[in-house]
């Protein structure tokens, strides 16, 4: 499936899905409920599958905080989702503090790539790495943001680098709930 073609994605939690749910772990705020799989549709879905447990959403957007150089450096280096030989992936759900969302659009952009280098650090991690932001914040859902990355098994130790070093920055002291949940492909072992 092709995460890119829907503005609107639904990740459902269950115990159905493409998804095996390797580990999920609450790193702050309130938990999710633990799920063996991980189903992933585009907002088209018209019926959820019985045994969902819990539902996340969010939708693709325009690029908040990029600039034109940033934006076209993230293009000619972002890999295509879906790709065969990326059979692990992370959904990590991000909740901002209230004081994240009362500063005003440039002094976030401050803090997310002059001060924390975000788009930067991303970067270095392209294109091993494919990653797909989705907004929940004006959707009225619990997290804010669901980031989504697919890498191949060989690429698990870059992934963990990039997300240790995304969580040591500014950005994340105004992280007031984070959830990363790691998949692999159902059937691939």
């Amino acid at each position: 499936m092709n995460l890119m073609t829907s503005l609107s994605h639904l990740f459902i939690g269950g115990t159905t899905g493409k998804w095996r749910v390797e580990r999920i772990s609450t790193l702050t705020g309130s938990a999710l409920s633990p799920v063996p799989r991980l189903a992933v549709f585009d907002g088209g879905q018209s019926s959820l599958p019985e045994d969902s447990v819990w539902l996340l959403r969010g939708v693709t957007s325009y690029e908040r905080y990029v600039s034109r150089i940033e934006r076209s450096a993230l293009v000619a280096q972002q890999p295509a989702m879906g790709r065969s030989n990326a059979t692990r992936a992370a959904l990590i759900p991000i909740k901002k503090s209230m004081t994240w969302w009362e500063l005003t659009q440039d002094e976030r952009r401050m803090i997310f790539e002059e001060r924390s280098h975000h788009i930067t650090i991303g970067l270095r991690y392209l294109p091993a790495i494919a990653r797909r932001l989705y907004h929940s914040h004006d959707l009225g859902e619990p997290f804010d943001f669901l980031t989504w990355f697919e890498y191949a098994p060989a690429d698990a130790e870059v992934f963990e680098e990039l997300v240790g070093t995304l969580r040591e920055t500014e950005e994340w002291t105004y992280v007031e709930r984070e959830i990363d949940i790691r998949l692999i492909v159902a059937d691939y072992l």
